[in-house]
Parts: structure tokens; sequence; C-alpha cells
């Protein structure tokens, strides 16, 4: 059986549970979501604008290798 989590927080990284999970990148979430309030502001953008950043699989400890059959 694997185990995987959501979100890559610190109790994941932890020795003790050594989760794998999928990393949203919560860093470039914060300076994308800044960057886009400073243009708002600053530059008077009134358009939406979609910003897609793309999750990465963090494999640690919780993931067991594949049984064949």
């Amino acid at each position: 059986m694997s185990v995987a989590g959501y979100d890559d927080d610190r109790l994941s990284r932890l020795s003790c549970f050594n989760l794998t999970t999928v990393s949203q990148e919560a860093r470039e979430q914060a300076r994308s979501a800044v960057a886009a309030a400073v243009e708002r502001l600053d530059q008077d953008r009134t358009l939406a604008r979609e910003v897609v950043l793309t999750p990465r699989l963090v494999v640690r400890g919780t993931i067991a290798e594949p049984r064949e059959g």
C-alpha cells in the first residue's frame, strides 16, 4: 500500500512521517499573488489574469514499489 498527501507542509517532511506528497509550490503561489496585487495597484490593471502553476510530486518513504501479479 502507498500513501500520499497534498500540500507538502512541514509535517510531511518530518522523518517520522516521510510522507510522499504533492507540492503546490506555496512560495511561488505567494509570489504570483503579490505580483498580481502590485499590478492592480501600481499599473491599474483591471482585466482578470489566470496563472497556472504546475504541481510537483515529491516522492518520499510512503510509496511502495509496484507488485507483480
